[in-house]
C-alpha cells in the first residue's frame, strides 16, 4: 500500500539515484537545476531555501518496502486555490507498476481535501510518453490552448504540455 508523507533530508539520496542519465534528469527537472548529476545535498539545498514558505510542500510517496517516489506542490497564486506539481519521479525498478498514478492520486486528494485548491496544473515534455500518460490516467487533461512553453535542453528544443484538474 502506497502512502504518502513529507519529504525528508534523507530522502534525497533515493531520489537522486533514480535519475538514469542527462534526458532523464532534464524531464524531471526541466531548467531548476544547473547542472547534472546533481547529489542528495544539491537537492536539500534546493528545498532549505523554501523550507519556511506555507506554499511549498516537498512529499514522498513509500510502501513497505521504503521510499518509491517523489514529487511536489506549491501554490502558484497568493489567494492558494491554485497548486502546482512538479519534480514527479518514481523509484526506476518500479515504473510501469502504477506506482506514479497512485502516487499522484494520493496528492491530488491531499491537494483538494487538505490544502483546499480549486485547480492542479503539472507540465509535461511532449517526448515524455511515459509521464504524459501516467498524469493521463490519474486524471489530468490538456489545459485549453494557450501560450505554449519552449525550452531549450543541449541542443534540441522540448514542447512543454501543459495539463490541469479541477476541484470535482
Amino acid at each position: 500500500m502506497l502512502r504518502l508523507r513529507p519529504y525528508k533530508a534523507c530522502d534525497a539520496q533515493a531520489i537522486v539515484s533514480w535519475i538514469g542519465d542527462e534526458t532523464m534528469f532534464r524531464k524531471w527537472c526541466a531548467d531548476r537545476f544547473e547542472s547534472y548529476p546533481i547529489t542528495a545535498e544539491d537537492l536539500n539545498r534546493q528545498y532549505d531555501g523554501l523550507a519556511d514558505s506555507d506554499s511549498f510542500y516537498e512529499m514522498t510517496a513509500f510502501d513497505e518496502s521504503g521510499v518509491t517516489g517523489h514529487m511536489i506542490m506549491r501554490f502558484t497564486d497568493e489567494e492558494k486555490t491554485v497548486l502546482r506539481f512538479g519534480f514527479v519521479i518514481v523509484d526506476d525498478r518500479k515504473r510501469g507498476r502504477g506506482y506514479g498514478r497512485e502516487m499522484l492520486e494520493l496528492a491530488v486528494r491531499y491537494a483538494f481535501d487538505i490544502l483546499k485548491a480549486d485547480k492542479i496544473t503539472l507540465g509535461v515534455f511532449e517526448n515524455n510518453e511515459p509521464a504524459y500518460r501516467c498524469y493521463r490516467a490519474a486524471g489530468f487533461r490538456e489545459k485549453d490552448a494557450g501560450e505554449t512553453e519552449y525550452y531549450h535542453i543541449g541542443n534540441e528544443t522540448w514542447k512543454c504540455v501543459e495539463m490541469e484538474m479541477d476541484r470535482q
